[in-house]
C-alpha cells in the first residue's frame, strides 16, 4: 500500500519499492481491492524480500515490520508502527490504507522540503 501511494503521489521526489522480512507469495486480494478503491492499481505488484545487498542503494528506508532490520543500518531509517491487516476484515485493510496514505503524504512533503 505504501509503495503504491508513494509512487503515485511522490514521483517528483522518490521512487519507492517495497520489501518484507517475510513476504507473502502474492499481494492479498483485500489489499488490491482497497487500493483500487483509491484508484491505485497494485494488482501486478509482486512481494519481494528485504535484500541486504541492495539496501546501500537506498537513501531512505521505512521500516514497518515492527522488528529490527537485519544487517547494516541504512543511510536513513524511519520507523513506522503500522498494523498488519493480514487476514483481517476489509474494514481493517481500509483503516491501514488510510493510515499509510497519511504517513506517506507527510514523508513526501518532508522530502520536498529537503529539496528546497
Amino acid at each position: 500500500m505504501a509503495e503504491g501511494f508513494a509512487n503515485l503521489y511522490g514521483s517528483d521526489v522518490l521512487k519507492a519499492s517495497s520489501a518484507g522480512l517475510a513476504p507473502t507469495p502474492s499481494v492479498m486480494p483485500e489489499t488490491v481491492e482497497v487500493m483500487a478503491e483509491m484508484n491505485v492499481d497494485i494488482s501486478r505488484h509482486v512481494p519481494s524480500r528485504y535484500d541486504l545487498l541492495t539496501i546501500v542503494n537506498y537513501d531512505v528506508v521505512v521500516n514497518m515490520a515492527g522488528f529490527r532490520l537485519p544487517g547494516p543500518a541504512p543511510k536513513e531509517l524511519i520507523e513506522w508502527q503500522v498494523q498488519d491487516p493480514y487476514k483481517s476484515r476489509i474494514d481493517v485493510y481500509r483503516a491501514v490504507r488510510s493510515d499509510l496514505e497519511q504517513r506517506v503524504m507527510r514523508l513526501i512533503l518532508d522530502l520536498r522540503r529537503r529539496r528546497l
